[in-house]
């Protein structure tokens, strides 16, 4: 075992908020997974929030997770329905201010 039960983790860093999947090893065996969301405070330091699901419940949870994604789609697809003639990929709307495209890194760590 890693550290704290520790065998797999790796980290996705955005602009505001890091998220952190660990998978771990509990004392008994069990396999869970650790996510945890970490973003910084105004006042100063992090604040951590922190979600486990163990092996067994994966399945069910990642079909939650999966279906959860499909509605965001929809809801985004409606959502963009150009309201005029058609802009260039990229353009935002009348009205919208301009976005940068996000920067994912990720980084993996095995024990």
């Amino acid at each position: 075992m890693g550290i704290r039960g520790e065998l797999f983790s790796t980290q996705v860093k955005l602009p505001n908020r890091t998220y952190f999947f660990n998978v771990k090893e509990n004392r008994m065996g069990d396999l869970y997974l650790n996510v945890v969301e970490s973003k910084g405070r105004e006042s100063g330091g992090f604040e951590r929030q922190s979600v486990i699901v163990f092996a067994e419940d994966l399945a069910e949870f990642l079909a939650g997770f999966d279906e959860s994604l499909r509605a965001m789609e929809r809801q985004g697809k409606q959502r963009n329905k150009p309201a005029g003639p058609q802009k260039e990929a990229g353009e935002p709307r009348e009205g919208e201010p301009r976005r940068r495209p996000r920067q994912v890194k990720a980084v993996r760590r095995e024990y």
